[in-house]
């Protein structure tokens, strides 16, 4: 390239070291708005998927935490060497040493009342045939099955108390 001669985007001046580059500009309007509006259709195709996603995983996680309650019942009449009831109500879970009319144990995971919460209420319901007692062998003497539903889609998961005292999720 000879001194002041350019060549497409450049342009070179060699007396005074001079080198301009045309090649570094932004993108225009139209390819901003056509970038935006793929994101846009992505964004609405991938909604159902993860709202569905996220309503089946609340699901799963409010049963997880019903069974381990009910585990902990379990755990409880054996170390304790006694009976104890399990009792839903609502969202809301309750264990009684001595059988369904006992104390209510409070303690690691219960509030002040003795109350295990399962979920935040309005996003699960569990509802039950009949209150879970397990002796102290750690076996249900009643044994009981459990309903979680979210109410929002009416998907359904039970949990099931056998007689030997062992907890599934059906």
């Amino acid at each position: 390239m000879r001194l002041g001669e350019s060549r497409g985007t450049e342009t070179a001046v060699w007396g005074r070291m001079r080198i301009q580059r045309m090649n570094a500009r932004g993108f225009s309007l139209a390819e901003l708005m056509l970038v935006v509006s793929c994101i846009g259709i992505l964004a609405a195709l991938a909604a159902p998927t993860l709202i569905s996603y996220i309503q089946t995983a609340a699901l799963r996680a409010g049963t997880r935490e019903l069974v381990t309650a009910i585990n902990l019942g379990r755990q409880l009449a054996i170390s304790r060497n006694t009976t104890v009831c399990v009792q839903v109500t609502g969202t809301n879970i309750r264990l009684r040493t001595g059988g369904c009319g006992g104390t209510i144990w409070t303690g690691p995971g219960t509030d002040g009342s003795g109350v295990i919460r399962v979920s935040d209420p309005g996003t699960l319901q569990v509802s039950t045939t009949a209150s879970v007692v397990f002796t102290n062998l750690g076996a249900a003497s009643t044994v009981g099955t459990y309903t979680v539903t979210n109410p929002v889609d009416n998907h359904t998961q039970t949990v099931v108390v056998a007689s030997s005292g062992r907890v599934t999720v059906q």
